[in-house]
């Protein structure tokens, strides 16, 4: 399929990737965050994530922008939901996959890289305000991750 190229008279969603990673740190659910570098939002607090290539899938997709922003790799992610309410991009219309991931922060190193000025976990009761539609998506993330652990 490289080198082909397709027009059509219709507009054209962009798609993404979103990881929720979490921790349990100090007692407290922790969920790790990036500070976005450029716009929209630069200097804001978001999810790793980014926009999925033409020739890769969703699953690698995910595992690529986790590690190219915050260096974890081999994090186990699973997808999770699906947000793709008109607005919550202003660059255009956007849907994202979100996918679902644990970490043990003590056996991992986050540092910030590609488009991550920096890179952090913050305790679920404790959040910054985030980029786009990040903190419906944290929420959501919660109540699948106690769904599952019930």
């Amino acid at each position: 399929m490289s080198g082909q190229r397709f027009v059509y008279a219709y507009p054209r969603p962009m798609l993404t990737v979103d990881a929720v990673v979490f921790t349990q740190k100090e007692g407290r659910r922790h969920v790790l965050l990036i500070e976005r570098k450029h716009e929209p939002y630069a200097g804001q607090w978001a999810l790793p994530g980014g926009f999925v290539e033409m020739e890769e899938t969703l699953s690698h997709a995910a595992a690529r922008e986790l590690e190219e922003e915050t260096g974890l790799s081999n994090v186990p992610l699973s997808q999770f939901h699906t947000f793709g309410d008109p607005g919550r991009d202003p660059r255009g219309r956007s849907i994202t996959v979100a996918y679902l991931g644990e970490a043990d922060w003590r056996a991992c190193a986050p540092k910030a890289a590609d488009d991550a000025a920096a890179v952090q976990w913050f305790p679920l009761d404790a959040l910054p305000p985030l980029a786009f539609d990040h903190q419906d998506i944290v929420e959501y993330a919660v109540k699948c991750k106690c769904r599952n652990e019930a």
